[in-house]
C-alpha cells in the first residue's frame, strides 16, 4: 500500500457523499467482539486465512468491504445467520503485513449496511448489501436538539471522570452538529461499552431513538464513574504503594453492592450467624466469634484474609461446644463387652470397672488419666475401643509416634499460612461430641526438636485440674476437655517424662501365657481370619494342637499379632487350594502346619545341654516384646587381673558384672576358691546374641552364678533360671517384668525359678493360679542363697564316692 494514502480529516466523514457509491455486492469481513461505526477509524487485526485473502483482493480492487460483527465470537467460519444484520461499509486506508502472515489494517467506516443475502462463502464471504440511511421525523427535531445537548454534556463529564478517555474527545464531540454522527462518534469512543450495546446503537436507524439509548447508557456510565470517584476519595488516605490491590477490591465491592451483586457474601454471613447462634458457645467464645464475623462481613470476598477468617469461623461453629453422647454406665454390660473382646487382662478390666463404678456414683468426679503399658499386640488400643463401645461413646484415636512438633498438639497460630488446630481439637471435631473416649497412642514414642516438645504440651491436656480451660493456639479461646475420657498407651514408661507420667494412672498389661494365646486364637483370631479369607468354619478347621504348634514354633512375642499373621498364612494357603479346585474340607493339625508354613522358625533351647559345663547360668530378661531366656557364659584364663565383658552390654549391666566379681572375690574362700584367683587370671563374661543390645540390673544374680561356677568349676543346674539385682554387699534387690520372665522360662521348659524376696507380691498378684501351681519359685535375699540353690557339687574323680548333700533352700 502506498505511503501517500492519507487519513482524511473529520470534515471528510460525510455519509451522504458515499452512499450512492456503495456497490450492490461486497466482500464481507466478520469481526469478533468489535463494532465499527460510520465516520470512525479503527485498527483491525486479521489472521483468518479467508479474511487475509479477502483483504488482499480488496486492496487490488476498490478497497471497499462490508464489516459485520459475529453473534458468536468463537466461530471460525460464520455464515449469514451467524452475523448481525446491520454492519458498516468500510474503506481500507492502510495495511501492514506481519511475519506470521497476519495483517494489521486501519479502516474507515462509511455508512450502515443491511445484509440481504450471502452470495458465496468461498474463498470468503460475499453478499448483496444495501445502504441503510438514518431516519428522522420532523416532529422529533425539538427532542433531538435537547438530546444532543444532553448527550454532549454527559459525554464531557464521562471524559473528565474516566482515566481511559482523552480530553481531546470533548473538543471533537462539541464540534459535531449532526445528532446521528455524534451518536456514532461517542459510541465508538467509549471503550467500556459492551459489544451488544454498541450493536444495538448501530442497528438503531431512528436518530431520536439512538440518541435516547445513548443518553441512558452515558447516564449509567456516569453513575459508575462517580461512584468510583467517591470510593477513591474515601480511601485515598489509606491507599499507598502496597495497597493498590486492596483499593481495586474495594471499588469492586462498592460497584457490586450498587448493582445488587453482593448477595452471595450476605447469604454466607447470615448462614454463619445462624450456626453461631445454634452452636451453644460459652459467652467468651461467642463474643470472639461474633467479632470475627463482623470483621468478615466488611471484608471483600477476594481478599486473602477472607479465606483465613472464614476457615477460623468454620472451626468454631463445627466444634461440639454442647454436643455430647448420652453415656450409659452399665457395669454388667461393660464387663460382658470387655470379656467378649479380650481374653485375660483381668487386672486391667477390674481397674476399668472400678473407675466406671465411681463415675456412676459421682458423675462430677474428675477421673484419672489411664495409661495402658505393655508389649505390642496385647490389646491396649482395642481395650480402649471396647470401653467406648460399652459406654456408647464415640471413639477417637491419635497416634503420637514420631510426633516432634508442639503445634501438633496445641495447633499453629493463625498468622502462619495453612494454620490448623492441633490434633486434640481436630479429634473432637471428628468425634462431634465433647465426651468421647480419646486414646493417645504410643505416648512413649514422642520426640522433641527445635519446634518444641509435644510431651510438655500434653501436660495441660492430661491434667484434670487444668484441661477444662484448654486453649489451642489456633482457636485462641478456651475449650473444656474435662468430660473427655483420655486413655494413653505405651510399650515402656522410661521415655515418658516424669511430669507427664505423674498425671497418669499406669495399668500394666503383661504378655499372654500360652494358654491365653490358645484361647484368644480359638475364640477370636481363627474365626476372624477364616471369614476374611472367604472361607467358612466347615471348610477350614484348626485344632488346638495346631494352634499350640504355631504359638511355640512360629511366634516369639508377648502379644498375638504374629500369631494372627501365621493363622492368616494358613488360611491363605487353604483358600488357594480351594480356588484351584480342591473342595475337600481342611483340618489343620501340627503336621499340616509344618507343611503349610515350613519348618518351625523358633526351636526351644536345650537348656540342660547349654549348662552341662561350668561357667554357664540361665537368666531371665524383659524386653518390650515380652520375656526372654538369657544365657550368661563365664571363662577364666591365665592373665593379670582383667575383666572382659562382651555381648553389647550397657553400662548398668557392666556395673552389675563388676559388682558380681567384687562380691565373689570377697567371698571366694567360702566356696573353696583361691581368694587371690583374680590376680593371676583374666575373666571373660559373655552374653550371647551379641547383635542385640542388653542393659539393666536384673542379670546381676545370673552374672554372679556364672562367675562362681567357672571359678569353682561347679556347674549351674540346667533346670533353674534366675533374675535379680545384686549389691556389693551381696543383697538381692527386686526387679520388674516378673510375669514376662516367668512365661519365658516356662516356654523353654524350666519350672524352677529364683526371684528376689521382695518380688513375692508380684508373683501372687500377676501370675494366675494355674501358673503358680506349675512352677517352683525360690525367693532369696542374698547371693549366697542363689549359689546354694543353683550350683551343683563339683565333679569327683572317677571311683571316688561322695556323701555330700546339697543343702535344701527355702522354697515357696
Amino acid at each position: 500500500m502506498s505511503d501517500q494514502d492519507q487519513v482524511p480529516d473529520l470534515q471528510e466523514l460525510s455519509v451522504g457523499d458515499r452512499t450512492d457509491a456503495i456497490p450492490e455486492e461486497l466482500p464481507i469481513l466478520p469481526l469478533r467482539d468489535t463494532v465499527l461505526f460510520p465516520n470512525s477509524f479503527m485498527p483491525l487485526a486479521v489472521a483468518r486465512e479467508s479474511s487475509v485473502r479477502l483483504i488482499d483482493e480488496a486492496i487490488s480492487g476498490g478497497k471497499l468491504i462490508g464489516v459485520f460483527t459475529q453473534r458468536d465470537a468463537s466461530l471460525e467460519e460464520p455464515q449469514q445467520a451467524d452475523l448481525y444484520p446491520i454492519g458498516t461499509a468500510s474503506h481500507i486506508h492502510k495495511m501492514f503485513k506481519l511475519p506470521d502472515g497476519s495483517l494489521r489494517l486501519i479502516v474507515q467506516g462509511l455508512t450502515r449496511l443491511t445484509l440481504d443475502e450471502v452470495t458465496s462463502v468461498r474463498p470468503y464471504l460475499r453478499a448483496r448489501v444495501r445502504a441503510a440511511a438514518d431516519t428522522t421525523q420532523e416532529t422529533d427535531r425539538l427532542e433531538i436538539d435537547a438530546l444532543l445537548r444532553n448527550v454532549k454534556a454527559n459525554f464531557q463529564r464521562v471524559v473528565s471522570l474516566s482515566p481511559l478517555l482523552s480530553d481531546d474527545l470533548q473538543t471533537l464531540a462539541s464540534s459535531i452538529a449532526d445528532a446521528g454522527r455524534l451518536a456514532d462518534f461517542i459510541a465508538s469512543s467509549v471503550t467500556t461499552l459492551e459489544t451488544a450495546f454498541k450493536q444495538v446503537l448501530l442497528e438503531t436507524l431512528d436518530v431520536r431513538t439512538r440518541m435516547d439509548n445513548l443518553n441512558r447508557i452515558l447516564i449509567k456510565e456516569l453513575e459508575v464513574l462517580e461512584l468510583g470517584s467517591k470510593i477513591q476519595s474515601q480511601v485515598q488516605s489509606e491507599v499507598g504503594k502496597n495497597q493498590r490491590e486492596y483499593f481495586l477490591r474495594e471499588q469492586m465491592k462498592a460497584i457490586q453492592k450498587e448493582l445488587g451483586e453482593g448477595d452471595d457474601q450476605t447469604k454466607e454471613v447470615e448462614e454463619l450467624q445462624q450456626k453461631i447462634d445454634a452452636a451453644g458457645m460459652p459467652d467468651p467464645v461467642r463474643k470472639e466469634a461474633q467479632r470475627e464475623l463482623d470483621r468478615l462481613a466488611k471484608m471483600p470476598v477476594a481478599a486473602a484474609e477472607y479465606t483465613v477468617s472464614r476457615t477460623y469461623l468454620d472451626w468454631l461453629v463445627m466444634l461440639p461446644w454442647q454436643r455430647r453422647t448420652e453415656e450409659v454406665i452399665d457395669l454388667r454390660l461393660t464387663k460382658d463387652v470387655l470379656d467378649a473382646d479380650h481374653t485375660g487382662l483381668e487386672k486391667a478390666k477390674d481397674r476399668i470397672l472400678e473407675y466406671l463404678a465411681v463415675r456412676k456414683l459421682n458423675p462430677e468426679m474428675k477421673g484419672p488419666i489411664l495409661c495402658f503399658v505393655g508389649p505390642p499386640g496385647v490389646g491396649k488400643t482395642s481395650l480402649a475401643r471396647s470401653i467406648a463401645r460399652s459406654l456408647s461413646r464415640t471413639f477417637v484415636r491419635v497416634s503420637l509416634g514420631g510426633m516432634r512438633d508442639e503445634a501438633e498438639i496445641r495447633g499453629h497460630r493463625r498468622t502462619y499460612i495453612g494454620a490448623l488446630p492441633g490434633q486434640i481439637i481436630q479429634g473432637l471435631r471428628r468425634a462431634e461430641s465433647k465426651n468421647p473416649v480419646f486414646i493417645l497412642d504410643e505416648i512413649d514414642k514422642l520426640g522433641s526438636d527445635f519446634r518444641g516438645d509435644p510431651a510438655s504440651a500434653l501436660l495441660e491436656v492430661l491434667d484434670p485440674e487444668q484441661n477444662f480451660t484448654f486453649r489451642d493456639h489456633y482457636l485462641d479461646v478456651p475449650f473444656d476437655l474435662s468430660e473427655v475420657l483420655f486413655i494413653t498407651t505405651a510399650n515402656v514408661l522410661d521415655p515418658v517424662p516424669p511430669a507427664l507420667r505423674d498425671r497418669m494412672e499406669v495399668l500394666e498389661i503383661p504378655g499372654y501365657t500360652e494358654e491365653e494365646k490358645l484361647a484368644i486364637a480359638r475364640e477370636h483370631l481363627v474365626a476372624k481370619q477364616v471369614k476374611n479369607h472367604g472361607l467358612t468354619a466347615e471348610q477350614l478347621t484348626m485344632t488346638d494342637s495346631a494352634i499350640a504348634a504355631i504359638v511355640r514354633g512360629y511366634t516369639r512375642e508377648a502379644g498375638v499379632r504374629n500369631l494372627e499373621r501365621e493363622i492368616a498364612a494358613v488360611c491363605r494357603k487353604a483358600a488357594r487350594r480351594r480356588a484351584e479346585g480342591d473342595m475337600a474340607p481342611v483340618v489343620v493339625t501340627p503336621d499340616v502346619v509344618t507343611r503349610l508354613l515350613g519348618a518351625p522358625r523358633f526351636l526351644d533351647e536345650d537348656v540342660h545341654e547349654r549348662t552341662r559345663d561350668p561357667g554357664v547360668a540361665i537368666g531371665l530378661a524383659w524386653t518390650p516384646a515380652g520375656g526372654e531366656v538369657l544365657f550368661v557364659e563365664a571363662s577364666r584364663m591365665s592373665g593379670t587381673g582383667t575383666l572382659t565383658l562382651t555381648g553389647q552390654l550397657g553400662e548398668v549391666m557392666k556395673e552389675s558384672a563388676r559388682a558380681a566379681l567384687s562380691w565373689f572375690r570377697a567371698h571366694a574362700a567360702a566356696y573353696g576358691a583361691d581368694p587371690d584367683f583374680f590376680e593371676h587370671s583374666e575373666i571373660h563374661l559373655h552374653v550371647p546374641s551379641g547383635a542385640i543390645p542388653k542393659d539393666g540390673p536384673s542379670a546381676g544374680v545370673t552374672l554372679a552364678a556364672a562367675l562362681a561356677s567357672e571359678v569353682t568349676r561347679r556347674p549351674v543346674r540346667g533346670d533353674i533360671a534366675m533374675t535379680g539385682e545384686i549389691t556389693l554387699s551381696g543383697r538381692v534387690l527386686p526387679v520388674g517384668g516378673i510375669k514376662e520372665k516367668v512365661l519365658a522360662a516356662r516356654r523353654v521348659g524350666i519350672r524352677e525359678i529364683i526371684l528376689p524376696r521382695q518380688n513375692e507380691k508380684d508373683v501372687s498378684e500377676d501370675l494366675t493360679e494355674e501358673l503358680r501351681r506349675d512352677l517352683t519359685v525360690h525367693f532369696v535375699q542374698g547371693v549366697d542363697e542363689v549359689l546354694l540353690l543353683a550350683l551343683l557339687p563339683a565333679p569327683k574323680p572317677v571311683g571316688q564316692r561322695t556323701t555330700e548333700h546339697r543343702p535344701q533352700p527355702r522354697v515357696q
